[in-house]
């Protein structure tokens, strides 16, 4: 491994073929895919391509508290008639497969990220680096060089 070049990329590390959401979709049908994977953020995708980010935190901020005066079934129509673009990110932090797993984990660091949707040259997403993922490196680059 300590030889390897791929290892120090983000290739080697990211998430490929993220779960991602149509822009069409409601803000219902985001929380319950997050919470049927286990996820916490998916791209948003119009005719193939990334227009945005949706997380986890962004749709709790999204919904009404619990003072509203809305009813649960209100509350719930509201956001099964709600598009997801509504609460996502348009302009989520892109990087490339063959950036540094360093740079891209120092940008996450600076910019308080827990995660960055990876596209390639064309623009087409393939992957998502997490904070998981980076710390999944981390552990790697760890034992190869603590041994």
């Amino acid at each position: 491994m300590t030889n390897d070049p791929s290892m120090t990329k983000v290739r080697r590390w990211m998430t490929p073929s993220p779960l991602t959401i149509e822009d069409s979709a409601s803000i219902v049908e985001a929380i319950h895919k997050l919470k049927e994977k286990n996820i916490r953020r998916l791209p948003v995708m119009h005719a193939g391509k990334v227009v945005g980010v949706v997380t986890e935190k962004m749709l709790k901020d999204f919904t009404p508290s619990k003072a509203t005066s809305l009813d649960t079934w209100e509350v719930h129509y509201l956001l099964a008639r709600t598009p997801v673009t509504a609460a996502m990110n348009p302009k989520p932090h892109k990087v490339s497969p063959d950036d540094g797993i360093a740079d891209v984990a120092k940008l996450m660091e600076d910019r308080k990220l827990n995660g960055v949707l990876v596209v390639d040259a064309k623009g087409d997403l393939v992957g998502i680096l997490t904070t998981t993922n980076c710390l999944d490196a981390l552990i790697g680059f760890a034992n190869a060089f603590g041994k």
